[in-house]
């Protein structure tokens, strides 16, 4: 099988625990797209926490693509065309928030330039800024604030805590959003049936590509679904267990530029 795309998670998979990616690895994933392949990022940061990534490995020159918000939203970086978006129900914004905020826990979104804190900002809050290199906005009503459309909510607080919540918004929203973690501090609230492996479906169709043209690499509970759906479902060798049992392949680290060894078995011409 020739394998035409190649769909990497960010953290803990392309980029190493300083969240950078390599010079070998960067290298090589320009070169696989100088031969016509397709590279996509897809990661649950929203898209301005993305689009750095992207530029460093030039995916605007060869039509490459971000898929952001966990399958949100997806987009080519050569066009700047959106091939798919999936946002929230603006009703039930104000419902989770009147859940969450008796607990102690912070409730974000995503605007351009900012994360959107609607609670307190904790040090997870604090990660998620850093990780996506934007400023916490903290903001007095968040129900009222957030007026326009959003991709997710997330929530974030104590892994207990995030557990309990998990249980509780499922049962509320179960037909109507998708509630999972994916980290045990980091609580997703999605519109229904949106993953990475949903969205997937969408894009293959668009550039007339099939699932086992695609290897899709990955570390995290939300990478799941893709790697199932994948024609070769990776796992890096620090990916979750569950992660690991689901894989076709095990791949070496992303402090050993495990995605770098899959580009040489498997997409090499």
């Amino acid at each position: 099988m020739t394998y035409e795309m190649l769909v990497l998670d960010l953290d803990g998979t392309l980029t190493n625990s300083e969240k950078k990616i390599t010079p070998p690895t960067k290298q090589a994933l320009i070169e696989i797209q100088q031969q016509g392949k397709k590279v996509v990022l897809a990661s649950g940061r929203p898209t301005p926490g993305v689009l750095p990534l992207a530029k460093e490995l030039n995916l605007q020159d060869y039509g490459s693509f971000i898929l952001s918000y966990n399958g949100g939203r997806i987009i080519n970086c050569a066009t700047n065309e959106i091939i798919y978006n999936k946002t929230l129900p603006p009703s039930v914004i104000p419902t989770v928030y009147d859940i969450v905020k008796e607990f102690d826990v912070d409730i974000l979104t995503y605007s351009d330039d900012a994360v959107i804190s609607g609670i307190k900002p904790n040090q997870y809050s604090e990660l998620e800024s850093s990780i996506n290199k934007l400023p916490v906005k903290r903001v007095d009503n968040f129900a009222e604030y957030v007026d326009f459309p959003v991709n997710k909510l997330l929530i974030t607080g104590d892994p207990a805590i995030a557990e309990k919540l998990e249980g509780i918004l499922k049962e509320k929203f179960h037909k109507l959003l998708n509630i999972y973690r994916s980290d045990s501090f980091f609580l997703e609230v999605m519109p229904q049936n949106i993953d990475k492996a949903h969205s997937l479906q969408k894009l293959l169709s668009s550039v007339g590509l099939t699932s086992d043209q695609m290897i899709c690499c990955g570390d995290g509970f939300n990478d799941l679904t893709m790697i199932e759906y994948a024609g070769l479902g990776v796992a890096m060798a620090n990916a979750q267990d569950i992660v690991k049992k689901n894989a076709d392949f095990i791949t070496k680290s992303n402090d050993e530029d495990g995605v770098l060894y899959v580009i040489n078995q498997f997409m090499r011409d």
